[in-house]
């Protein structure tokens, strides 16, 4: 998840941690009401907890104790959770979801575009909370080694190779003529889904079921959001990359070779 960081010691973890083998989950807002609310819903479930009031103590502490997934206020003194987000993508794939009002439409596109891997509105409930943090440690496990994927899940989990395209489900790598891609999960399961099938027409609402769990709701613009970020990506690699094609009102296909 994270690459060239070293493993210093880290901030304290919750005094409810249930042991080594369960998620660590980072917490950052300078609302401490929020913090303390939502530590005790995730710690309920069993949750490991590292807490930061500031997107600048944050990055500090993330780099030196890495956390399974992170949730971020965007609105936040000293570093804000969108300069946080664009630093770790510099080195990380970490999981991050945002809290955010509901008038920040376009913070949350930005977000997105960013590799955010979803977001909550305030207020919300401890429940809701609780389920988005499932559904994306779900999705993440898909593309962690060691993972017993079956059925259709198997053949996702292979190693797929088109062209100059190379996607290791397994490990969580992928490579653009031999130059590696780092991708967020949602963009590398988008990725994966429309590469699975060279030439076939994947609709916005089939990428969406392959990227997301049932109980996470995305609209259009979210896909359209991911696609662009993946282009933008592989461009960083070749300019020419052109593989991923727009079929207006239909939906996204990989070029077949």
């Amino acid at each position: 998840m994270w690459r060239g960081l070293c493993e210093e010691p880290g901030p304290r973890l919750s005094p409810f941690s249930q042991g080594p083998r369960m998620p660590t989950i980072a917490l950052v807002d300078d609302d401490r009401n929020i913090l303390t609310s939502v530590s005790i819903a995730l710690e309920t479930e069993g949750y490991r907890i590292q807490t930061y009031t500031d997107g600048a103590s944050a990055l500090d502490g993330l780099r030196h104790s890495p956390p399974d997934l992170a949730i971020f206020d965007i609105k936040m003194p000293r570093m804000d959770g969108m300069e946080l987000l664009r630093r770790l993508r510099q080195k990380s794939d970490l999981p991050v979801i945002f809290l955010t009002s509901k008038d920040e439409e376009i913070d949350e596109l930005f977000g997105l575009k960013m590799g955010a891997d979803d977001f909550i509105h305030k207020p919300f409930s401890q429940r809701l909370l609780v389920e988005r943090v499932k559904a994306v440690l779900r999705r993440f496990a898909k593309e962690a080694p060691g993972s017993t994927p079956r059925g259709e899940a198997e053949v996702a989990a292979r190693s797929l190779e088109r062209g100059a395209l190379m996607m290791d489900p397994e490990r969580h790598t992928c490579t653009w003529k031999g130059e590696p891609v780092t991708l967020t999960v949602t963009e590398f399961l988008i990725l994966q889904a429309l590469a699975q099938r060279p030439g076939v027409v994947k609709s916005r609402n089939a990428l969406m079921d392959a990227a997301y769990d049932d109980q996470v709701y995305v609209d259009d613009r979210t896909i359209d959001s991911h696609i662009k970020r993946l282009r933008k990506k592989f461009k960083v690699t070749d300019q020419s990359f052109d593989m991923i094609e727009t079929l207006y009102g239909v939906g996204y296909r990989f070029k077949e070779a």
